[in-house]
């Protein structure tokens, strides 16, 4: 079943890198007592991830600090080394957190798995927006076709707030 407006963010655990290596974050600590903005996309360095979503967060990244965002973060069913090696492709400093969920715990967890199997991609993440408040789900963004980056972009989001 797929998460849905007013529900807690399931507990589970991202890894994501630091200068001392990698580290462990739980859903508890990235979203208790903060507004978080989380996008997800089906994988790093693929085109409208790397072209068209992720780039619009990191651009709009002080607009949406603006208007009472703590952290955003962004999750793919990648490995911590992928992802960091994405977020220093694509200049993202500390604007996003970048985070992986690996093994998909979490993508399971809320219900928003994608099956890219036939492509060679495994079991990835739909692309979607959330908005996240002291562990809540306020907003719920996911976008209705593959490649697609419309009802999940940073403008979107913008908006909504």
């Amino acid at each position: 079943m797929t998460i849905q407006v007013g529900d807690k963010i399931p507990a589970t655990t991202f890894k994501y890198v630091t200068p001392e290596g990698p580290k462990d974050i739980t859903t508890d600590e990235l979203f208790g007592g903060k507004k978080v903005v989380l996008l997800a996309v089906p994988g790093a360095f693929t085109p409208a991830c790397s072209q068209r979503h992720l780039p619009g967060f990191v651009e709009k990244a002080a607009d949406l600090k603006a208007k009472g965002i703590d952290t955003i973060a962004c999750v793919a069913v990648n490995d911590t080394f992928v992802m960091g090696a994405w977020g220093k492709a694509q200049n993202v400093g500390d604007k996003v957190m970048m985070l992986a969920d690996g093994s998909g715990d979490f993508t399971r967890a809320v219900g928003l798995e994608l099956d890219l199997r036939k492509g060679g991609l495994g079991m990835r993440s739909q692309r979607y927006s959330m908005l996240v408040d002291n562990g809540v789900v306020k907003a719920l963004n996911v976008e209705a076709q593959p490649g697609q980056v419309e009802a999940s972009s940073a403008d979107a989001m913008l908006k909504a707030l």
